[in-house]
């Protein structure tokens, strides 16, 4: 057998485990859907993304008012409960409950359709363009790709197919800053500072309620995302 006869067989053998491992991927992430959506839909949850990387189970989950640890605790413990039953993933791996935070990741058309009307950032995949790097306002979007307004170097309206993205997110933009000679506004800033906790905790075990949290270092900038974690042995 030649050598560039072996180098085929081993590069076609290679491609094929590697969408052998990608459809399985695919069918277990299907498998955490099934369990844990309901659960979501018991407790009025939406149910925003579900990723399992690294042995990290991400469930990012929202509420149309806001979510926060009220909701999170409770979801927490009936999907680790679940997931103890149904016991879909073989190993050990770190099962989080996220609020999807001020800049969410787009990974699915639904995302993009939800996020018209925000500004987002595209990186495309190599060889789409020379600048992979994208960013725009969402003005419509459907089952395939996503079309972008102007963005500030005043480009056209652009089209990108979804298989041509690799990541995206949206852009919070940050209000303008209050003048320090505004007393009222300063007051204001200081008293909505007072009442910002940090909720993030790392739970170990088995989920955790609302801890007391300390306030935010600086009035200005918003509380994290509240997230529990649950490490399964």
């Amino acid at each position: 057998m030649g050598l560039a006869h072996a180098f085929r067989l081993w590069s076609d053998s290679s491609t094929t485990d590697i969408s052998r491992l990608k459809e399985a991927n695919m069918a277990l992430i299907d498998r955490l859907r099934e369990i844990v959506e309901p659960l979501c839909l018991d407790l009025s949850v939406e149910l925003y993304d579900l990723e399992l990387n690294g042995g990290v189970l991400r469930v990012t989950v929202d509420q149309a008012e806001g979510i926060g640890m009220a909701a999170i605790a409770p979801l927490t413990r009936e999907i680790s409960r679940a997931l103890d039953v149904h016991d879909p993933i073989s190993g050990h791996f770190t099962l989080e409950v996220t609020s999807p935070g001020l800049e969410r990741a787009l990974r699915t058309p639904a995302h993009f359709v939800r996020a018209i009307g925000t500004p987002v950032k595209l990186k495309l995949r190599p060889g789409v363009a020379e600048d992979r790097r994208v960013e725009g306002m969402v003005l419509a979007a459907d089952d395939t790709g996503v079309v972008l307004g102007p963005g500030p170097s005043g480009a056209d309206q652009r089209r990108f197919a979804f298989a041509d993205i690799d990541k995206a997110r949206t852009v919070f933009e940050w209000g303008p800053t209050p003048r320090p000679s505004d007393a009222a506004a300063k007051d204001s800033l200081t008293k909505a500072g007072a009442t910002k906790q940090n909720t993030k905790k790392k739970v170990a075990g088995s989920p955790a309620t609302k801890a007391a949290g300390t306030p935010a270092a600086s009035p200005e900038l918003p509380a994290p995302a509240d997230a529990v974690k649950v490490v399964n042995a």
